[in-house]
């Protein structure tokens, strides 16, 4: 990998802390349109943390970790990290917090067109925050650290395994050393082996780095062991009025003993009412006694006067 860059400021390593909060979430709502989907979210996430977010699809787990991570702004409410209102911070305040920042994204998000070396060197390069040999060393040592080996530098994202490509991600996430790191499905797409070194690789980060962590997962097994907190998300559009969207909130162990029934299917992996409730709404759409999108007068005589045409009747 080409060195080309030069005087370039050093990059700030301090993660010192207060025993605040590091992530605050208070009464978060995001909505597009008239469609609800996260509502009133208050989290709060202590410094050190292990935090799994699961859910089934849906249900805005992914959306709400673009918003701690401040690609998506909520509709209402506020985000905090480390006391200050990420809402509030100009574009460039954000570009700059955002070195604070790991974000390892589904299937790895790496750059096709460049190597793995320059892949990993991405964020050092793109807030210059090395010299050219630093970067190079900084490589080595963050592919080392997941386990990959000096060879695959040269390569690119398309001649590495899944489970390689996972790693590299996880290794241009580390590089900058963030207090924070954000993972959406890491493990989506693995085999259970190479699933559970991505697991150990979390776990390492957290407790040796100090690292908080945000997992977004559909692995129960994954999010039971890394997790040292699970919260479980419910699709708001499926609510009663006035019902909470987080339907968990606990440990692990506390996981396996919740009544909730649709916490206890999620967990298990069970169909049941949820199959036949996806069927009710299946019939009653066909039946015309549900529309999400009801056609408005002008569209229905429209269609209808097509269709005479087409049978031959005449329009009305």
């Amino acid at each position: 990998m080409s060195n080309v860059l030069t005087n370039l400021k050093p990059r700030n390593t301090n993660q010192g802390g207060d025993g605040r909060a590091l992530v605050e979430l208070r009464n978060m709502t995001l909505r597009f349109a008239k469609q609800t989907v996260l509502n009133e979210i208050s989290l709060s996430i202590p410094r050190g943390q292990s935090l799994a977010i699961i859910g089934e699809s849906g249900c805005g787990k992914t959306m709400l970790l673009k918003i701690v991570a401040g690609l998506i702004r909520p509709t209402t409410g506020q985000i905090c990290f480390d006391g200050t209102d990420i809402n509030a911070l100009s574009d460039v305040e954000m570009t700059k917090l955002r070195r604070k920042f790991g974000f390892v994204f589904q299937n790895a998000a790496l750059f096709d067109s460049m190597t793995i070396g320059q892949n990993v060197a991405f964020p050092l390069v793109q807030h210059s925050l090395a010299s050219g040999r630093e970067i190079d060393q900084m490589v080595f040592d963050g592919l080392a650290e997941v386990g990959l080996p000096e060879t695959v530098i040269p390569k690119r994202p398309s001649q590495l395994s899944g489970g390689m490509r996972k790693r590299v991600g996880i290794a241009r996430a580390l590089v900058l050393h963030p207090e924070l790191m954000l993972y959406d499905e890491p493990t989506t797409g693995l085999d259970p082996i190479m699933s559970d070194v991505i697991n150990e690789l979390m776990i390492s980060t957290g407790k040796n780095k100090g690292v908080t962590s945000i997992i977004v997962t559909h692995d129960m097994k994954s999010a039971k062991k890394i997790a040292d907190r699970i919260v479980m998300l419910y699709p708001y559009s499926r609510l009663k009025p006035g019902e909470s969207q987080v339907l968990f909130d606990g440990t692990p162990d506390e996981l396996d003993a919740v009544k909730d029934k649709r916490v206890h299917q999620f967990v298990e992996g069970e169909a049941g009412e949820r199959l036949m409730e996806m069927r009710r709404e299946s019939a009653e759409g066909m039946d015309g006694g549900f529309s999400e999108t009801p056609m408005h007068a002008d569209t229905v005589a429209a269609k209808d006067h097509e269709k005479r045409k087409r049978t031959g009747q005449r329009p009305e």
